[in-house]
């Protein structure tokens, strides 16, 4: 079923599925150097610090756990672990494992306040096959990568998330409509390149691309038999909790 899903969703028009993509990321890259990739990294840093994405991402995290003492938090994909540390800052009782599929993450979260935290655990973790035990979390996030995923991974990432978790939120750019997209871009690669450069913006144009609709999700989530919620968050971010 995967195999014919569009990432514009079942509904969408031909310039919808025009638009959309499979070229690869400069983060997504092997032949790419570890220097570009950090330096992407940090201007996704940047850019989530200075327009106070961050303090929105942890809210909605946050959400769907707020009756419980002491939340068990898996983040999945967490890259340079930001996400994580603001959960813990915000959330003083909250048990939170960062993880990243990538090494290099995984080591530089260790090397930073993340290894040293005492509510802090940093693991090596796939986000479609997770090695952990059903239910060891109350919640999983995946916050700003499921659209570098193809749509034949999507439906294991639901299905992982919500078998070692209760709740998995997902939160990534929301994919705009084909007439909005020239508007995007006029704002989108003149700041993106002020801001970070060349690669940044390169990634940033290829991400709105690859992002998912809520359509698209919806059907995925039907065909895995799970059950999902979603909704539009400002300024430009789709937010959907799946459970079973």
């Amino acid at each position: 079923m995967t195999q014919t899903i569009t990432r514009s969703g079942p509904n969408s028009t031909w310039l919808d599925r025009l638009w959309e993509t499979e070229r690869p990321e400069y983060l997504d890259r092997d032949d790419v150097s570890p220097e570009v990739h950090q330096k992407i990294i940090h201007g996704l840093d940047r850019l989530m610090r200075v327009s106070g994405l961050y303090e929105s991402f942890v809210r909605w995290t946050l959400r769907p756990v707020a009756g419980i003492a002491r939340p068990r938090i898996l983040e999945l994909g967490a890259g340079h672990g930001a996400l994580s540390r603001a959960l813990l800052d915000k959330a003083p009782n909250a048990l939170v494992t960062a993880s990243d599929v990538y090494q290099a993450s995984v080591d530089d979260m260790l090397a930073g306040p993340l290894g040293t935290h005492p509510r802090a655990e940093v693991k090596l973790i796939d986000a479609t096959a997770i090695d952990e035990p059903d239910g060891t979390y109350d919640l999983a996030v995946f916050c700003q990568s499921l659209h570098h995923l193809p749509p034949s991974m999507i439906g294991d990432v639901l299905r992982e998330g919500t078998r070692v978790a209760r709740k998995l939120v997902i939160i990534d750019g929301y994919r705009m409509p084909w007439w909005a997209v020239p508007a995007m871009l006029a704002f989108f690669v003149p700041t993106a390149l002020a801001m970070n450069g060349f690669h940044f913006t390169h990634d940033g144009v290829v991400s709105l691309r690859k992002m998912y609709s809520a359509d698209s999700l919806q059907q995925i989530a039907a065909g895995a038999g799970l059950r999902l919620h979603t909704r539009f968050e400002p300024p430009f971010h789709l937010v959907a909790t799946a459970t079973r």
